[in-house]
């Protein structure tokens, strides 16, 4: 994870403890003799995820306090007096809800989240369409990782029957995705003895034999899955045949991905399913300061903090920005990537 220099980290200190003390506003401003700050919040996932490292890598990218050093002409480091900071969450289900009731103004989710929380169809069937989300940026692949103890003997998705299987904690986009997979394949959670945790508490059941599955989707190589690869012995399942064709037929945002050999100790090839995730924020949010967010995202300070830290970094690139993002764009992200030359 990227290293939080000291005065941002005592800054977003200071926006986690006004968030816990009831303020909750996102996208406030503190005035001050010369400068008026900018409070500005990414709800992310679970600290053992993708979101949240990424996010506070994006969230360091993006930031530049009052009384920062200046800028250099020829290059843009940050949102003028914007302080951003990433909030850990339940997950996709959780952050969307959050961003179109106001309660956050920027998140990270699963495309597909996205798009029924937006349409009001799929988990949000029945209710009332989030029409405040809008899109900001395709991030990166988000790859199902279905890890099993070796001694469970479990091959295949079928055998999950009458296994202990932790499948993420409600308020997740993984569970969705766990429950239309179940669907696909002709099972239902009932059949197992389901746990509903976290990835990390989740494995550490998984070491003590107390599970003997768990799902898990982050992007490649997940941190977690190789630590766990290297210390247990567990296999990773393959998701194919018509299951699949047919789960891909319903749910157009998933794709089929190969996870290739070797990427984890003593695993070999493994097809499995992804789906992009997407930075949202609040239609509510002013113009000019989601024009200035998107414009640091893409700018080379950025770059560098993205390659050198979180390994998915180096998969949020400007040239597929748009990618899956089927909900409209926020006025000042569609500003700035027409003047990025992405959008004509």
């Amino acid at each position: 994870m990227t290293q939080i220099p000291r005065p941002y980290f005592i800054l977003i200190v200071m926006i986690q403890a006004a968030v816990l003390a009831g303020s909750g506003v996102i996208g406030s401003r503190h005035a001050s003799a010369q400068n008026q700050m900018i409070f500005f919040q990414i709800a992310t996932g679970g600290v053992d995820g993708t979101y949240y490292p990424l996010g506070t890598a994006i969230a360091n990218a993006i930031s530049r306090p009052p009384g920062s050093p200046a800028c250099k002409e020829d290059e843009a480091c940050g949102v003028k007096d914007l302080v951003a900071a990433a909030q850990s969450s339940s997950g996709s289900v959780d952050n969307v809800n959050a961003v179109e009731s106001g309660r956050i103004n920027s998140a990270f989710a699963q495309a597909d989240i996205v798009y029924a929380a937006y349409s009001g169809t799929g988990p949000f069937a029945g209710q009332q369409p989030m029409t405040q989300l809008r899109g900001l940026a395709h991030l990166y692949p988000e790859v199902l990782h279905v890890l099993a103890r070796k001694a469970a003997k479990i091959t295949g998705v079928k055998d999950l029957v009458g296994k202990r299987v932790s499948i993420d904690e409600p308020g997740s986009g993984l569970l969705v995705m766990a429950r239309n997979i179940f669907t696909a394949y002709g099972i239902d959670e009932s059949q197992m003895i389901a746990s509903y945790l976290k990835p990390g508490p989740a494995v550490d059941m998984l070491a003590r034999d107390e599970l003997d599955a768990l799902f898990q989707i982050s992007g490649i190589p997940s941190r977690l899955v190789a630590t766990t690869a290297e210390d247990h012995g567990v296999d990773l399942l393959t998701l194919n045949g018509p299951p699949v064709g047919k789960l891909l037929d319903a749910h157009r945002f998933l794709t089929r991905y190969t996870i290739p050999a070797g990427t984890y100790e003593g695993v070999g090839e493994v097809e499995t399913l992804s789906v992009g995730s997407q930075w949202i924020v609040s239609e509510k949010l002013p113009e000019q300061l989601v024009y200035d967010i998107c414009r640091a995202l893409w700018n080379t300070n950025t770059r560098k903090i993205l390659d050198e830290g979180h390994p998915q970094g180096r998969n949020v690139k400007l040239e597929s920005a748009l990618a899956g993002i089927a909900i409209p764009l926020h006025s000042g992200a569609e500003r700035c990537y027409r003047d990025l030359g992405v959008l004509q």
